[in-house]
């Protein structure tokens, strides 16, 4: 378990700020892929939040048995606290179901992780994402320092903002500012939005700055979250 801190920084003027839209369903060929990645977001009381993050360090591998977990954060700094984050990979949709379908059914599941979690959790968000065709999937490290940045797109997809994107994030890793775990795009949820997670402490804040001056021709905003000192009793990658 890593936590995480974030804050939101404006990078062009009102004017050139793009429209947000948000989709229920795949709008492109990338729904008939394989493999995609879901963002998971779970916004805790706050008075629970300890009580969380100890049910999930025991009981974590009931649902990593299911399907692999890329990573589990906790938001340490910016924006709304007492929050979790965590990306799940599935094979395809018919994938995801047969897991949501085993779930449902896993007594132990239930009743030791689903059902005490609920009571301790205001809300859930979820966003399903691909990685780009340019980038790899790197295993984040168990330990050090994340950001997660979210970049809000002019609407087009990334078929207008893709080269850009692609330009101002190899540039700045080559130069050595943090090493990438992963760059996203979203195809559910709020649509014409890159992700890249990246580690590297106070030099991933160097490629999220970089990145975005770069992309000032093609993205609206720019959202971080820096992961800060880890939990050493939880792993931000359990072994599925």
């Amino acid at each position: 378990m890593l936590p995480l801190r974030s804050g939101l920084t404006r990078i062009l003027s009102p004017r050139m700020l793009a429209t947000q839209v948000c989709s229920s369903f795949a709008t492109g060929p990338r729904q008939y892929d394989g493999t995609f990645y879901e963002f998971r977001t779970d916004y805790l009381k706050p008075s629970k939040m300890n009580e969380f993050l100890e049910n999930v360090k025991k009981n974590i591998h009931l649902r990593t048995a299911r399907s692999e977990l890329v990573g589990y954060w906790s938001v340490e700094f910016g924006g709304r606290l007492n929050k979790v984050f965590h990306i799940w990979k599935y094979d395809n949709f018919a994938h995801r179901i047969e897991v949501q379908k085993a779930l449902a059914k896993d007594k132990e599941w239930q009743e030791q992780f689903l059902i005490p979690n609920l009571a301790l959790i205001d809300k859930q968000e979820s966003e399903i994402t691909y990685l780009v065709p340019w980038c790899k999937l790197e295993k984040p490290p168990k330990e050090g320092v994340y950001e997660l940045a979210t970049f809000q797109m002019k609407p087009g997809g990334p078929a207008l903002w893709g080269d850009p994107f692609k330009r101002a994030v190899h540039t700045h890793i080559n130069q050595g500012y943090a090493k990438l775990v992963g760059v996203f795009h979203a195809e559910y949820g709020m649509l014409n939005r890159g992700t890249v997670v990246s580690s590297g402490g106070s030099q991933a804040r160097g490629l999220i700055g970089a990145v975005a001056a770069s992309l000032h021709q093609s993205h609206s905003n720019a959202r971080s979250e820096l992961h800060l000192q880890p939990t050493p009793q939880l792993t931000a990658t359990p072994d599925p």
